[in-house]
Order: C-alpha cells, then structure tokens, then sequence
C-alpha cells in the first residue's frame, strides 16, 4: 500500500499542477410565556448506560445496499463456525455463511470474528443469528436506505430556528411558538441592545455562538461542493421548491442571523449571544440573555463562512453573493487591524484567506496563506477548518503556488493512510478507540477520507469509509446506532442520552458523511 501511496502522489502532483482549474434589553417572551424548546447539544452528551444483554453479532442496523460489502463482526469467548441470516417476514434462513476468524483481541479482551454475507443482496428486512450467540439486531437490504436519515440530518438545523414559528407541517413534533424575538443587551454596555433575533439555536438553553456556527455552516457548504447532486430541494422545509437547493436555503438562514451580528461601519462581529442562568429557575426568574463582545476569532470564523457562501450562492444570487462577500472582507480587516503583529499559526485566518482568496482573489489572503502552509506544527494538525482551507486552496480558479499544491497532497493522501491503517487494525474496522466517546473523531476522520477519495477515488478508501459508516450504525461494541432514531437500538429510543444527530457539530458532519453515500448510490 506505501508504494501505492508514492505512486498516487506522484500522479496528485501532475494532476494539480494545473489544481487552479479544479473545479440575536432581554429578550421578548414568546406570548405563551413558555420558553422551553427542545434543541441541539452544542457539547456532546453521549452518555449511555449499556443493556443487561449486547448482541455478540454486531452490524449496521439502518442496513445495507443491495450491492454494498457485507460484514457482520462476532464477539464472544465462544465463537461458533457458521451464521444463518435470517428472513423476518417468513422467519427462513435466506443465507448460511462461515465466520473467518480472527483471535483474541488483548485490548478488547474478546474474541472476535468476520461474517462475510455480501453474497445477499435481495432487498428486505433480516437479522442474523448463530449458535452460541443467538441473534442480532434487526437490518435491512435496500436501495435509498440512507434517503430518509440524510434528510433529517438536514432538517436538524430547520428544526432549531430561532425567531419564527414553526408549523405542525414542516416541524411536526418539533413544532413550537416565535422564540427570542426581542432585543439582546451588550454586555459591555448594557444601555445599548440590539436585534439579533434568527439562526440556530446551539443548545437547550438558546445560545448561539458565531465560531461554532461557522464551523457547521462551512462543513456542510463543503459537502454540497463535493456533493451537488446529492442535495435537491426537496428536504420538507419551508424554502422547498424555490429551486434552490434547501441545503442553502438552511445556511442562508443562518448567514442572515451572522449578517445582524456585524457592525456594518466597523467590520467588527460580535462573539455570540449568551444564557446566563437556565430559562425558567425555581424562582421563575428569566435567564439573562447577552450579546457577547466582538472577537477576532468571531470575525475570521464570519469572514470564512461568508465567503464560503458568497462563492457558492452565486449561481442563484449574485446581488445577495456580492452582499455577502462584502460583509465577510469587512469583518477580515477588522480583524487584521486588532491583531497585525500576529504571526501565520491561525487555523481560522488560514480558512479565511483561503475562501477569501478564492472568491475575491486577494493577494494579502494569499501571503497569509503561504505563511501558515510552510508551518509543519499547524499544517499537520488534524482538524476540519484547516482541512476545508486546503480544499479551498487546491479548488480555486486563482493563481496558485503549485508547490503549496502539492505539499497539501501529500498531507492529506498521509492523514488518509494513517486513518485507513488504523482502520484496518481495528476489529470493528474504523479508526477509533473502544467507546462511544469517540464520534467527534471519527467523524472528522471521514471527512479526510472523503476528501481524499474525492479526489482520486481509491477503492480502498472507498471501502474504509463504509466500514465506518457501519460502525456509527450499529457494527461497534456497544451494538448501538450513535444515529438518534435510525436503527433498532439507536439514540432515541430510550433514555441513553443525545446522539451525533442531536449534537450542533456532529450533524454537520453526519450531513457531510451521508451526502456522499447519497451521491454515490444516485451515481
């Protein structure tokens, strides 16, 4: 595999030498006087408390395409030789298939062994069962399997709204009253306060933060550049059938609640709004709401955002794009007022200057950007806001240093080397440890991968990327589905905590890492 790594590199680096073509006073009480409102968890919450009894066979539990790699994973001190997968409808044994087995696992401290049942692709609902172990929890083979989730992913974001009212008709069971419609006092100043009412909520409490909104925004902005084809406006929101992809209709919500928390003289973008104190204490005394003081790390993350948006709403808005790119170069040179002396070790002004680089061609953007590329600490660091400066850098239209081009290669096709052989090492064969407490990880993982794989579409990643799908679907050792809802024992369906759906960050991601299930099954 090395020296299939060398001879992809040398081949990325006659590719990109042409890279440039590559294509929210206190707020207003809502008038019923309720201001509790089920939301997304901006901190992760993956508590869970494990059955009295775990399935020894684990597998995805949403299920598989009909056409897809097939691996149920055994665990137990006891491993038999053969499994039977069975039919639920007629309760027949569709499928007997042999474990191949693997050992002793000493950091697990379990046996573990393969079944391999890829043979069967006839669509409908199974579960596979075995002497010894008894049987596992329910799968199904199917095409659009991964349809419904995707897009409920999406809606996530539709659902923490804040400022309008959403209807039984797009939000069912979500549905709620106007929420934070009023005005939000400066905390440094207290006489002064302002309407920053809309974007997302990031937490039960109703806070929203600009660093962590740009974060998602530009993850899921990243997976509509890859992915086009997968998103369509068909998603159940209020925007569908504009003819706009709803993906951008939800980012544009957000980018609009972004635009109230600029200055619009001064560039400068005010941190995030902030609950002090939980909505409705024992006293039924009111939280107290504050709009944070502006910070240079707010205004890079805006400027990346912005124009991230900017560069991709354009074929439907140019006037609103143009606005947009604007307001993210304002925000960039307050910025690099407050902080001038500062030197290239900023993974947010490197993502700023990338998308800004690209969509406006600044040559200052890219000075910075050949500055923070030659930094070996920071260049290596695995993290998506640097992963999506890269991307950004190696996709422009503008002139480029095709040395940095390179160099970027070569980081991400070693990032996705080291993952895949963790991966391969693994007896769940993903790259992450025992536990639930490593989604976040993994997840970013998958979007290194996908990149990768994106550009030059390498069977082996291909196949490390589904095994990891697998593994937040159920084919792990807690035998759960990290996805709130989908599988048969999943997050949602009991009292074991939130799951990567319901957490601010994490959906981005899962949006980012279906899109591409998505777009390949459609291909």
């Amino acid at each position: 595999m090395r020296k299939q790594m060398m001879v992809i590199v040398l081949a990325c680096a006659v590719l990109f030498a042409g890279c440039q073509q590559i294509p929210l006073d206190k707020y207003i009480p809502i008038p019923s006087g309720d201001d509790n409102f089920v939301s997304m968890e901006e901190t992760p919450d993956l508590s869970y408390e494990v059955p009295v009894s775990t399935p020894g066979i684990l597998i995805n539990q949403l299920g598989y395409m009909p056409e897809d790699k097939k691996v149920a994973v055994f665990q137990g001190d006891e491993l038999p030789a053969f499994f039977y997968v069975i039919d639920m409808e007629s309760q027949n044994a569709v499928y007997t298939g042999f474990l191949e087995e693997q050992g002793y696992n000493q950091e697990l401290e379990e046996y573990n062994s393969y079944g391999d049942f890829s043979e069967l692709q006839t669509p409908g609902n199974y579960y596979i069962e075995a002497p010894v172990l008894g049987r596992s929890y329910s799968f199904s083979i199917g095409e659009d399997l991964y349809m419904d989730t995707f897009k409920e992913a999406c809606r996530q974001y539709y659902y923490n709204r804040c400022g309008i009212t959403l209807t039984t008709e797009y939000a069912g069971e979500n549905a709620r009253n106007a929420c934070h419609i009023g005005k939000v006092m400066l905390k440094e100043d207290t006489s002064i306060s302002l309407d920053v009412s809309g974007g997302w909520h990031q937490d039960e409490k109703g806070q929203k933060d600009v660093i962590t909104a740009a974060q998602a925004m530009s993850v899921m902005l990243l997976a509509y550049e890859l992915y086009e084809e997968a998103f369509t406006d068909d998603y159940g929101i209020p925007e569908s059938g504009n003819g706009i992809p709803d993906i951008l209709d939800e980012v544009k919500y957000e980018v609009e609640w972004m635009l109230k928390m600029q200055d619009k003289q001064t560039g400068e973008v005010y941190a995030g709004v902030s609950v002090y104190g939980s909505n409705n204490d024992a006293s039924g005394k009111s939280a107290d709401i504050y709009l944070e003081p502006s910070s240079v790390e707010a205004e890079r993350a805006f400027a990346m955002a912005l124009a991230k948006f900017s560069y991709l709403y354009q074929n439907y808005d140019t006037e609103y794009a143009t606005y947009c790119l604007q307001a993210a170069d304002r925000a960039w040179k307050h910025a690099e007022l407050e902080s001038s002396d500062e030197s290239g070790t900023n993974k947010w002004k490197f993502a700023a200057a990338a998308e800004l680089y690209r969509a406006a061609g600044q040559r200052s953007c890219h000075k910075y950007i050949e500055e923070f590329l030659s930094s070996e600490k920071n260049f290596y660091e695995q993290d998506e806001v640097i992963l999506m400066g890269c991307v950004t850098y190696i996709s422009t239209k503008q002139k480029v240093e095709l040395t940095l081009c390179d160099r970027i290669m070569k980081m991400l096709m070693q990032q996705a080397e080291m993952i895949s052989e963790d991966a391969l090492s693994s007896p769940y064969l993903a790259s992450v440890n025992s536990g639930q407490d490593n989604s976040r990880q993994l997840l970013t993982n998958i979007m290194y991968l996908m990149v990768v794989n994106h550009i030059i579409a390498n069977y082996e990643y291909k196949a490390v990327i589904e095994n990891h799908l697998h593994y937040l679907f159920g084919r792990n050792d807690m035998a759960v589905s990290y996805v709130d809802g989908f599988g048969e024992n999943s997050y949602g369906r009991g009292e074991e905590g939130i799951g990567i759906m319901k957490q601010f960050d994490t959906d981005s991601k899962l949006v980012f890492m279906l899109s591409e299930v998505i777009y390949r099954s459609a291909g």
